[in-house]
């Protein structure tokens, strides 16, 4: 096994209240996987992710990558957020080279900078600064930056959820072509249920209060996906129904309280 969570639990207490915001979590991703975590606000989404980033630790259970356990952030994963993040004062390049700044062969930091900056598009942006870059372009070169590092796994926090519609289906376009270069096993965060259905192998729906997997769906169909395939028209449908008998669920008890 890859990457497993085991029986994930994470509870925060706040005045003496405690709020259960993750409860049984059991995944098992294998390597290569994109692996989409789709579900309403404040169901856990972005805190599980973080778990697996080493950023939060569970309450209870075990996160273990290639047989070890995730203890604290490590080079091995690679995060991207929803806003891109960059130092300022940094050129495009500057930016990507600190993330690998520990390479001792200088030439072979370079090169690998430019080959992810290439993959995402931006050769030709190398010196420039973060904000003569649109959004779009600033969201390339924290993708180039993360898989710069090389990392065993490649978790993105709603990385487009912030862009316009035009450009969100173009770097959703590009990510999947990079994808399929790379074969990297990725954990990506969504509300889009369109979104997830385009580029993911498995999408697990996650229901709120607490955050738990209501379901664990393998995507067959062949890639590229557009909305009018009959499978992805059915699947969309599906996952529709779920989240919206959660979101009944979730009403219903805010009426009783």
């Amino acid at each position: 096994m890859f990457l497993q969570l085991s029986n994930i639990s994470k509870q925060y207490v706040q005045n003496n209240v405690e709020t259960t915001v993750l409860s049984s979590i059991n995944v098992v991703i294998e390597e290569g996987e994109f692996v989409s975590i789709l579900g309403p606000s404040g169901c856990g989404k972005s805190t599980l992710l973080s778990m697996v980033a080493g950023l939060l630790k569970p309450t209870s259970g075990e996160i273990l990558l290639k047989g070890s356990s995730i203890k604290k952030p490590g080079k091995d994963r690679g995060m991207v957020f929803q806003q891109a993040a960059l130092f300022p004062w940094m050129t495009v390049e500057e930016n990507v080279l600190f993330a690998i700044r520990d390479m001792k062969n200088k030439e072979e930091r370079y090169n690998r900078a430019q080959h992810y900056l290439k993959m995402v598009q931006l050769g030709s942006s190398l010196t420039q600064y973060p904000h003569e870059l649109s959004g779009g372009m600033q969201q390339r070169v924290s993708i180039a930056r993360a898989l710069a590092m090389d990392p065993a796994v490649l978790l993105m926090d709603e990385p487009f959820g912030a862009l316009d519609e035009q450009t969100r289906l173009r770097l959703q376009q590009e990510l999947e072509t990079i994808w399929l270069q790379t074969k990297k096993t990725v954990l990506f965060v969504t509300h889009s249920i369109h979104e997830s259905l385009k580029l993911s192998d498995r999408i697990l729906v996650m229901g709120t209060r607490p955050g738990t997997i209501l379901a664990d769906m393998k995507i067959d169909t062949p890639r590229p996906r557009t909305r009018t395939n009959i499978q992805i028209t059915k699947l969309e449908a599906e996952i529709s129904a779920i989240l919206e008998k959660e979101i009944d669920k979730v009403v219903k008890e805010e009426l009783r309280q």
